[in-house]
């Protein structure tokens, strides 16, 4: 499965060379422009990495770095900044970053950082927070319910436990048979047209365009994958 990297970077340059290179080297790239919105999506979401730049709008990386290990969120943290100052390091590292880069930097040497803090993560689904966001749609696991940003979205049991398993599993690509046996159950009397018709129908429910989804991928001649 593709690991989930966060950029929280507000130079629009530095954000489009980082988010290409990384997902050339087959990563899925988040960003966020400021540090409220950078710590809104840490908290919320599920990431495997947070390349985070010190120097923010709104709110510093060291102050998201501090809020992200008070609430105890181990998410490694690769901190950026353009001092090169050894108290910046000093302070970042105290706060719980993980690694520390000054810029400029080569892109070589960060992307050696990135896959050394990314070998200390198991490669496993990650469990999904209480809330998960993607795009406008916003899913909460405790109560079970979605809203698109236009409001609440009804979904079946089974189309929701659909769209958890897609969520967990984002990034990989899914065949129709594991989604059987996993959302349905393995005694389940279902075909591999039932999963296309419940996807169908889920997409009806959360893509802003069902005819061009951008979310729940189809893989032609393997299943499906989500992306968000």
């Amino acid at each position: 499965m593709n690991r989930r990297i966060l950029l929280v970077e507000d130079e629009p340059g530095l954000v489009m060379t980082l988010s290409d290179r990384l997902r050339g080297e087959g990563y899925s790239v988040e960003t966020a422009l400021d540090g409220d919105k950078g710590l809104t999506r840490a908290l919320n979401e599920p990431f495997d990495l947070i390349i985070l730049d010190v120097m923010l709008p709104r709110r510093n990386g060291f102050d998201i770095c501090r809020s992200l290990r008070q609430q105890s969120r181990q998410t490694p943290i690769l901190m950026l900044t353009s001092r090169g100052q050894v108290t910046d390091t000093v302070v970042g590292l105290k706060l719980g970053a993980d690694d520390y880069m000054t810029k400029p930097f080569e892109m070589i040497e960060l992307l050696a950082r990135v896959e050394a803090l990314l070998r200390r993560v198991p490669d496993v689904p990650t469990p999904p927070v209480d809330v998960y966001q993607f795009g406008p749609v916003k899913v909460d696991f405790r109560t079970a319910e979605v809203d698109c940003g236009n409001g609440p979205v009804e979904l079946s049991a089974l189309e929701f436990r659909l769209l958890r398993y897609l969520i967990e599993h984002r990034g990989a690509i899914l065949s129709r048979d594991s989604l059987l046996n996993e959302v349905w159950g393995y005694n389940a009397l279902a075909s591999t047209r039932t999963v296309d018709v419940h996807v169908a129908w889920l997409r009806q429910k959360i893509e802003p365009n069902p005819r061009y989804p951008k979310y729940i991928l189809t893989v032609h001649g393997l299943g499906y994958k989500f992306v968000g």
